[in-house]
């Protein structure tokens, strides 16, 4: 294993900046966001209510995105969305500054920002085979993930300690002003980007559109991969959206805001490797054997209320995930022309987030209704499964992972068995 031959590009390094930045500043506000509400209302629904409307806009534009990314300037779009998301924390810290701090406010403020999210998203995402070389597109797979992981590696940490000191509102003004730094980045680079045009440009908005569907649904191997990608996002949805109350019950926001940061690090870790080391490797055992090891400690990390025990589980959890999303990622890269990227990336986070997004709406009622009441003290599992992983509030949540984690790992057994996800390697 050894180093690329070719360095990456020094112009996608310096947006790459820019998006870790901003994407810094939006971990601040989800997790104080979050915490917030949680610690208003003890509701997991409330604050899983938070995390999908910050997700179904762009979810459901994202096609809509990817084509424009295609069809204009992806520099522009990639600008206009970082500047139509910052609209959304400004909605919400104009309001909470005049006094009102109902949980309608958040809802709004996260769906608008989200909105715009479907613009810059594609964007960003087809801009990487704009600036780069094959040979280089699992080392910026890596990165791209980087800016995901600092999220949850440097913005919890960083956002307990401020919500101890300072109102909330300082966090939304911190993250506005990542979103300016992030089009600066695109403006210092703008001129020297140059885009793969679609053979036929005038073809119109809505042509265009449906071709981006034709041309993936074309391709049998690809629509299975996603549709198994979307039934792993499903089960790992539960801990985007009930990190927070699985912890919050027996540790305060600084405490959390602590162990979602060492826990993260693991993808940082991870994500380092895969950056700086060329993987030539079958991409399909890759993604087998690491969604494997992501199932096996996401069923661990739902077991205890050790903070310490839960905090390494996590670690590792996050540490197989980086594998998993670069071994997709350049499975669906290397397959995909450059003049429809746009498209395919936003069909492609439609198909393989279905899941996710299946998993926001339902995992706060499944909590509050269903699984914590079953084992709280007097609880209906509370002398059997509650005798291994502990009773009481959130410990629903914790068997919910331990089933979510067990059913990821069965997934992983028989991903590599399915012949037309073995031919795309």
């Amino acid at each position: 294993m050894g180093s690329s031959a070719k360095p990456i590009s020094t112009r996608f390094l310096i947006i790459w900046f820019g998006q870790l930045i901003s994407g810094i500043g939006s971990g601040l506000t989800a997790f104080a966001l979050g915490v917030y509400a949680f610690e208003r209302t003890h509701s997991a629904t409330v604050y899983s209510l938070i995390i999908l409307f910050a997700f179904l806009p762009s979810y459901l534009l994202k096609p809509i995105g990817g084509t424009l990314a295609d069809r204009f300037d992806r520099r522009l779009m990639m600008m206009l969305g970082d500047l139509g998301s910052s609209l959304g924390l400004v909605f919400i810290l104009l309001l909470f500054v005049s006094g009102m701090n109902e949980m309608w406010i958040i809802y709004m403020g996260v769906a608008l920002s989200s909105v715009f999210v479907a613009l810059q998203n594609p964007s960003y995402k087809a801009s990487v085979t704009d600036l780069l070389d094959e040979e280089n597109y699992a080392k910026a797979s890596g990165l791209v993930q980087l800016t995901e992981s600092v999220k949850y590696l440097v913005s919890p940490i960083v956002a307990g300690f401020l919500m101890h000191y300072f109102r909330i509102e300082v966090v939304l003004v911190l993250d506005i002003a990542t979103f300016v730094l992030a089009i600066c980045t695109v403006l210092a680079v703008k001129k020297t980007m140059v885009q793969a045009k679609a053979k036929k440009p005038d073809d119109g908005f809505w042509s265009e559109f449906k071709k981006g569907f034709r041309y993936t649904f074309a391709r049998k191997e690809l629509v299975i991969l996603l549709s198994v990608v979307s039934l792993v996002t499903f089960f790992i949805g539960f801990i985007q959206s009930l990190f927070g109350p699985l912890i919050l019950p027996f540790a305060d926001a600084k405490t959390l805001g602590v162990s979602q940061t060492i826990a993260a690090t693991g993808m940082l870790f991870s994500s380092f490797f895969i950056g700086m080391f060329r993987n030539s490797k079958n991409q399909v055992k890759i993604l087998a054997s690491s969604l494997a090891v992501a199932g096996v400690f996401y069923a661990l990390f739902g077991t205890s209320t050790n903070i310490v025990l839960v905090t390494a589980y996590g670690f590792l959890f996050f540490a197989a995930l980086p594998f998993v999303n670069t071994s997709i990622e350049v499975l669906i890269r290397k397959r995909v022309d450059n003049a429809v990227q746009g498209r395919v990336w936003s069909i492609v986070s439609l198909i393989s987030q279905l899941g996710m997004i299946v998993a926001f709406a339902l995992a706060g009622t499944l909590a509050d209704k269903v699984f914590n009441p079953l084992l709280l003290p007097d609880g209906v599992l509370s002398s059997t499964i509650g005798q291994f992983i502990g009773t009481g509030n959130g410990r629903g949540i914790g068997l919910m992972f331990v089933i979510s984690g067990i059913l990821v790992l069965l997934t992983a057994v028989n991903i590599s068995r399915l012949k037309s996800i073995e031919n795309l390697k």
